[in-house]
């Protein structure tokens, strides 16, 4: 299927690593012309070198832990470059783990920032744009956790809830202009993120960090743990013009892990 996303162009957040880097490589393959978003402004140099096209692709380099940060950075970039956007990918890394009853408000705070403000600055951004285009994908990486609730996921599982009904208002309001706003779903994805959290629980299980990935694995009825790319097709289907019946969904990517429908 070609999915051909040339002289389109897409804003990828979270883009210098795992899941984000990997589609900004996919849309990148079709044609796309990237506005990367991260923090770290030698690790976003380093991805555009390795792009598909580099001479297509920009950043922004910015803290999403700081909307004002953020809304600034926009403002700066779309007053130099008068772009219109018509793919927008928020993808932010998860609050870290821990019992809900445990987290302090500050933590509550910092992922509503990162998430849902920051996911409503950019959509204000871009929007107009895709009015005028005819033409948008809005496409949030979340979280299984919205159909099904983690254990020790406490402050994750409630923001990644607020994303998926902000999304679902936003597909309802935008979608007499061609505008799709759908949530991807990613399960256990082969990421520093997992590793990192395997780590924790080899620590709290006693158990070697092979044994709880074997212990992972048999919950998942493909019996693998998912790949960046498994993610990144999706998202670049949904970003094209074949998808474009398609607003308003949750769609997991977990190899069927999810115990609902």
């Amino acid at each position: 299927m070609n999915l051909d996303l040339k002289n389109k162009t897409a804003i990828v957040c979270g883009a210098t690593q795992g899941i984000g880097f990997g589609i900004a490589r996919e849309l990148a393959i079709e044609g796309a012309s990237l506005i990367l978003i991260a923090r770290n402004k030698a690790k976003l140099t380093n991805c555009i070198k390795s792009l598909d096209f580099p001479e297509r692709h920009s950043f922004i380099c910015v803290d999403f832990s700081k909307p004002k940060e953020l809304e600034l950075g926009l403002k700066n970039y779309f007053e130099k470059n008068k772009t219109l956007v018509h793919i927008l990918i928020n993808n932010t890394g998860g609050p870290k783990s821990g019992p809900i009853e445990a987290a302090t408000i500050a933590e509550f705070k910092n992922a509503f920032n990162m998430h849902v403000l920051c996911n409503q600055i950019l959509t204000s951004f871009v929007v107009p744009g895709m009015k005028k285009l005819g033409y948008g994908r809005i496409i949030n990486i979340i979280s299984t956790s919205v159909k099904v609730p983690i254990p020790g996921l406490g402050v994750s599982n409630t923001i990644r809830g607020a994303v998926a009904n902000w999304s679902k208002t936003m597909a309802n309001e935008l979608g007499e202009f061609q505008i799709t706003v759908n949530n991807i779903l990613p399960g256990y994805t082969n990421t520093s993120r997992l590793s990192s959290l395997f780590e924790k629980m080899s620590k709290s299980q006693q158990k070697t960090t092979q044994e709880i990935k074997e212990n992972i694995i048999k919950t998942v009825p493909l019996k693998r743990i998912g790949e960046v790319d498994d993610v990144a097709h999706i998202v670049t289907f949904l970003s094209s013009k074949k998808a474009s019946y398609i607003s308003g969904v949750n769609i997991p990517v977990d190899g069927g892990r999810t115990g609902s429908l």
